[in-house]
């Protein structure tokens, strides 16, 4: 759906299916940084509000039906509507305060805490994608994975 490397000019909105974004680092090593679900947003935000080339790939897990918004016109709304423009501003802060929750999980908590809290929070979306794109999403190995699922169970 997005590669990396590219100039995002859009954003989606999800309203059905799954999908994740992530990056590939100098060793090849897949780092799976965002699942989206129905109703949430997705995009490679660095390039979408700086204009840099996208360093993440977006890709469909499931059958997806999205909504692409582009960053010319999400302006023109904002600029015409200004209620919109709220509506984006809380949304970004509701985002910019979740990356800074996973961000802060992931430097304090153990790898079984993590994994804990994410099948907690977001139990649907465990059934829904592959072993590895959650290892990669919590910084573990699919052994680790393995191993702390058998601890739990």
């Amino acid at each position: 759906m997005l590669s990396s490397d590219t100039h995002v000019t859009n954003q989606y909105y999800v309203f059905s299916g799954y999908l994740r974004s992530f990056f590939v680092n100098s060793l090849g090593k897949d780092h799976t940084t965002q699942f989206t679900v129905k109703d949430w947003w997705i995009s490679d935000y660095i390039s979408f509000f700086t204009e840099e080339k996208s360093v993440m790939t977006i890709e469909c897990l499931q059958d997806a039906e999205i909504y692409r918004l582009s960053r010319k016109d999400m302006n023109s709304l904002c600029e015409d509507i200004p209620k919109i423009e709220t509506f984006f501003r809380n949304k970004m802060k509701k985002a910019f305060a979740s990356f800074q929750k996973r961000i802060l999980e992931y430097l304090s908590l153990t790898a079984k805490e993590r994994y804990i809290k994410f099948i907690t929070n977001y139990p649907e979306i465990e059934q829904c994608v592959k072993n590895y794109h959650l290892a990669s999403y919590l910084g573990i190995t699919t052994e680790s994975l393995s191993r702390i699922r058998k601890i739990i169970i």
